[in-house]
């Protein structure tokens, strides 16, 4: 094989989901593709390292200091949705119900990863939240045993402030069998019930 497209694979490969075969596929494709495309594309993810920034505000990834989310006006400034990464805030937005602001963490406490609460930003939430205006913290964070835990220590973090702390709702998913579900699962499910 050439040296250049092995290189080329060995690179791509490292994208996570992206194996040998794949990586090779993307070599190859844009191999095909018309130079300028390729130079397009290069200079497009050159671009996003080198001047992406992360919002002053929120921590979310932003072109500018601020990002689109906290400058909107027509976001409901009272509510601030707390989040791992910036892949849940897309998540989140997606579904299109949801007209709050947010909070990136950028991570959860995780000892064993060597993650401490101080490697979060948790500290500019609290100073978010000090500022006042702030009605209600939702902390959307996975269902981990970190994620449990990092809701804990933000929850007991926030409790001298005046304002609500909630969580998104977990349980059993649509489809899913009551079988297959584990123990905290099942009890989350139990607990967060609603009238039908």
């Amino acid at each position: 094989m050439s040296k250049l497209l092995e290189r080329a694979v060995d690179e791509l490969s490292k994208l996570p989901g992206i194996g040998d075969r794949t990586a090779l596929r993307l070599a190859l494709h844009l191999l095909r593709q018309d130079e300028e495309q390729v130079k397009s594309f290069t200079r497009a993810i050159d671009e996003f390292r080198s001047r992406i920034r992360h919002c002053e505000r929120c921590n979310n990834l932003s072109d500018e200091p601020v990002c689109p989310i906290c400058m909107d006006s027509t976001r409901d400034t009272t509510v601030i949705c707390v989040v791992e990464q910036v892949k849940d805030v897309l998540s989140i937005e997606h579904t299109g119900q949801y007209r709050g602001l947010y909070h990136v963490l950028g991570g959860i406490i995780s000892p064993m990863q060597g993650i401490a609460p101080s490697d979060l930003k948790i500290d500019l939430l609290l100073d978010r939240v000090s500022r006042g205006g702030v009605q209600e913290v939702i902390l959307a964070l996975n269902t981990s045993i970190e994620g449990e835990t990092t809701s804990y220590y933000i929850s007991r973090k926030l409790e001298g402030f005046p304002v609500t702390i909630s969580a998104i709702a977990r349980g059993i998913g649509f489809g899913d069998e009551i079988d297959y579900a584990d123990d905290i699962t099942l009890v989350h499910a139990l607990h967060n019930r609603r009238a039908l």
